[in-house]
């Protein structure tokens, strides 16, 4: 407990320095495993109850609804789902506005691959497809996490992605890794996706080898002049051992979604800090997932 509870000294003080630079308002929720207990030990918690606009972050909640219903045999990972071009959203984040070309059909596992590493937008709305707002909404109470919901829209399959706290990003997180959030198929399956090496890379992750972004689980959100980022570091045993939340807005050059906005270069600071903090601490309390192994290929 005092080497967690040091550790996450470290980590609060990376915060604070980078924090500070950047300017604006800051929702955190910050733990570092405590090794042989299940209950992390918070290291920050800042506006950490403050409900927020949780933007593609609730991505992950989003996915987590969808993946309850497969765990349930409601749905199927191999199902199809059709791409038509009124679904699409044009422009924004993502592949399916690149087609050109529809309709087309892709899996249920292919969108909720898209929806969390590339963030596609045409993804959120495939899943709406199979998980209306209501009930998605519904799924995510009955879970432990009422302020974690999309907002519904006039057409029941379709929703803006709503609302969480950084501790409910949190504590959602932290029940995937603890395995009480999901099956432990899909819940391997949703990691995949967060530490694949496609997933987001301007912000904690961007100053790290492939090896150190592959112990990093991550999504990001932006929008206005917000920039979201939430997710996990893992051992390299694979145990997680920092699981993070930043949501933050309110700093300057709202209009910059690229990396050199201020909240993004600061997670970007603080990511090899955080990862230096908890260089060798263990977990035992969870699971150990190791990450795939990242091969690159030459095509043929």
């Amino acid at each position: 407990m005092e080497d967690s509870r040091y550790r996450g000294n470290q980590v609060a003080a990376i915060y604070r320095r980078e924090k500070e630079r950047a300017g604006g308002t800051w929702y955190t929720y910050l733990s570092v495993a405590s090794g042989t207990g299940p209950t992390p030990t918070p290291a920050v918690r800042e506006n950490a109850d403050t409900v927020v606009e949780a933007y593609s972050v609730n991505k992950i909640a989003v996915a987590t609804a969808v993946l309850d219903k497969v765990d349930r045999g409601l749905l199927s990972l191999d199902q199809r789902v059709d791409v038509t071009s009124a679904i699409v959203v044009p422009g924004g984040d993502g592949i399916f506005s690149l087609d050109g070309a529809y309709p087309s059909s892709v899996t249920l596992g292919h969108a909720l691959a898209a929806l969390l590493t590339v963030s596609d937008d045409t993804a959120v709305r495939l899943c709406g497809l199979v998980c209306p707002a209501a009930e998605l909404n519904q799924i995510l109470v009955a879970k432990g996490f009422p302020k974690t919901q999309v907002e519904p829209v006039a057409n029941p399959n379709r929703f803006f992605l709503g609302t969480s706290t950084a501790r409910e990003t949190h504590d959602l997180l932290q029940a995937l890794v603890r395995g009480t959030l999901l099956s432990a198929t899909s819940t391997t399956f949703l990691l995949n996706q967060l530490r694949a090496p496609i997933a987001f890379t301007d912000g904690i992750r961007r100053t790290m080898s492939s090896a150190e972004r592959a112990r990093i689980a991550t999504k990001a959100g932006w929008f206005g002049n917000a920039r979201h980022e939430a997710g996990l570091i893992f051992d390299p045993a694979g145990a997680p051992v920092l699981t993070y939340v930043l949501f933050a807005d309110g700093q300057a050059d709202p209009d910059n979604f690229g990396a050199t906005h201020p909240a993004v270069q600061a997670r970007a600071a603080m990511g090899p800090g955080f990862l230096a903090a908890v260089d060798g601490l263990r977990n035992t309390s969870v699971p150990a997932r190791k990450a795939t192994t990242y091969r690159p290929t030459n095509g043929g």
